[in-house]
């Protein structure tokens, strides 16, 4: 999951939605095809409440009201055990609308959220924009319109977004979705700073959005090159005891740039059902010299066959990342990169293809990133470092064989 849908977790629970963005949504091609058993036990409240939606969902799938409410809860489960498969049931209860050109606005919305966790952002604006002008006083419509442009990079309008949340949301909400932008637009202390004195004043707000601000402090504090402070507050936002996919996995790679492999396996060893954090776990048992490296690298492998298998394209950051780091694949890990930065621009997109560019001495197919770097005015240590590097590969090693 993204840092920015991780701030739409925080601020869709604070106002009662609690939904998340995973990956692509695996629909079943009947009702009684059973794709895997999760983890779900029958006494568990939330197995009950979803078993309590289904019935109600089957006795009327085409009332769009409980076919939303069903979808809210598989994103729900989705945050709580971070696997993706929630999501395709979501979608299978949206089926009846999903190619009707104007379905209710609860509808829409629901599926405006799919269809960017598709990476089809055009026509995921195109619901999201509907939503907010028939109801515009709807926080989530908004949060997801921010989440959609800061993906694609348009800081001017995901700016416009939070800016419409103002009187929709808690203000440490509000300046969380702002501090984001700021941080990516050449203000990252600025950001930080406003960050810090919101939490202060509101000592009480909801722990997923404290979570999801503490997270974000560490994040731009480490972009600043403040490693100890950055520490301090991924320490914080887990002391909260809030079981958080995203802030376990943006805490392994700050370990991991540290250069502290151990302390990743020992915070993983019970987390190797997501698919984000097995790659951690891999590329720490790999740098530890831990005897369950090969293990690790072979289900990760196999996760990511399978999942080309089912046509998801949507883990080529990741699977990047797993090409150079540890199949040493330079010339598949750019090709991933590159495809994916063609969609999303994140850091942490451009992070992948500027280092699949050094490792394939290839310092053209980093340009998209250095103009990138250079309109936003993004601030970041590591970025910066990375660049320097691109720009130091001397034209001969175009020549050579990228392996």
């Amino acid at each position: 999951m993204s840092s920015i849908r991780l701030f739409l977790v925080a601020l869709l629970a604070h106002i009662g939605w609690p939904l998340v963005a995973l990956a692509a949504p695996h629909t079943p091609a009947a009702d009684a095809v059973v794709v895997e058993k999760l983890p779900l036990r029958a006494q568990d409240p939330t197995s009950r409440e979803l078993n309590r939606l289904r019935a109600a969902w089957r006795q009327d799938p085409q009332n769009p009201e409980l076919a939303a409410e069903l979808a809210r809860a598989y994103f729900e489960q989705a945050v709580a055990e971070g696997d993706p498969r929630y999501l395709g049931y979501a979608q299978a209860a949206l089926k009846p609308w999903w190619s009707v050109t104007e379905p209710p606005p609860v509808v829409r919305l629901v599926r405006g959220m799919v269809l960017q966790f598709s990476h089809r952002f055009p026509e995921a604006i195109v619901d999201l924009t509907e939503v907010s002008r028939l109801e515009p006083n709807n926080a989530v419509a908004w949060s997801w319109l921010a989440a959609v442009y800061l993906v694609t990079a348009d800081y001017a309008k995901a700016r416009e977004a939070c800016d419409r949340l103002k009187p929709l949301a808690a203000d440490l909400a509000v300046v969380g979705c702002l501090a984001y932008v700021d941080s990516l637009t050449g203000r990252a202390q600025f950001g930080l700073e406003r960050l810090s004195s919101a939490l202060l004043r509101q000592p009480k707000a909801d722990p997923a959005l404290r979570l999801w601000t503490l997270t974000r402090m560490a994040e731009i504090s480490e972009r600043l090159g403040e490693n100890r402070l950055a520490e301090q507050h991924f320490r914080a936002a887990l002391a909260l005891d809030v079981r958080d996919t995203y802030l376990l996995a943006a805490f392994s790679d700050f370990l991991l740039d540290q250069g502290r492999p151990a302390e990743v396996l020992t915070l993983l060893k019970e987390f190797a059902r997501a698919d984000t954090l097995l790659l951690r776990l891999a590329l720490a048992a790999k740098d530890a010299g831990s005897p369950n490296a090969a293990k690790y690298q072979q289900e990760m492998r196999e996760r990511f066959d399978a999942a080309r298998r089912q046509g998801d394209a949507l883990h080529e950051k990741e699977e990047s990342r797993f090409a150079r780091s540890l199949l040493k694949e330079n010339q598949r890990a750019l090709a991933l990169a590159e495809s994916n930065y063609r969609i999303q621009r994140e850091a942490a997109d451009a992070r992948a293809l500027l280092e699949a560019s050094i490792a394939c001495r290839n310092p053209q197919s980093a340009e998209p990133v250095l103009e990138w770097m250079a309109q936003s005015r993004v601030e970041s240590v590591i970025l910066q470092s990375l660049a320097r590097q691109v720009r130091a590969i001397k034209a001969p090693d175009l020549t050579k064989v990228c392996t």
